[in-house]
């Protein structure tokens, strides 16, 4: 299983030893979560966006597009932490499901 290590605004992929496969964002990013199977990966970036990303670093989509601080995987699911303190569910294509 790979890891994420996140250092600088930069986000690179990881074994469970530590040794570098690969950098998936080079700059920007505040949190991300890798997939249970981990495969995709969720990007928080600094200005609240958020994508999912393929774990080999190629964009898929932006899940949301401002306003987020956060975002981790809820089974197949996303749920996104807001800045006004709200928390939004939403599927994996980014269509809104609810406000927590």
């Amino acid at each position: 299983m790979n890891i994420l290590k996140l250092d600088g605004g930069k986000l690179e992929l990881r074994t469970d030893r530590g040794s570098y496969i690969r950098t998936i964002v080079s700059s920007g990013v505040v949190d991300a979560d890798l997939s249970k199977n981990g495969d995709l990966v969720l990007v928080t970036y600094l200005n609240g966006k958020v994508e999912l990303r393929k774990e080999n670093g190629s964009y898929i989509r932006t899940i949301v597009s401002s306003n987020a601080t956060s975002a981790r995987w809820n089974g197949d699911d996303v749920a996104i932490r807001l800045n006004n303190g709200k928390t939004e569910l939403r599927k994996e294509n980014g269509s809104y499901i609810r406000t927590i």
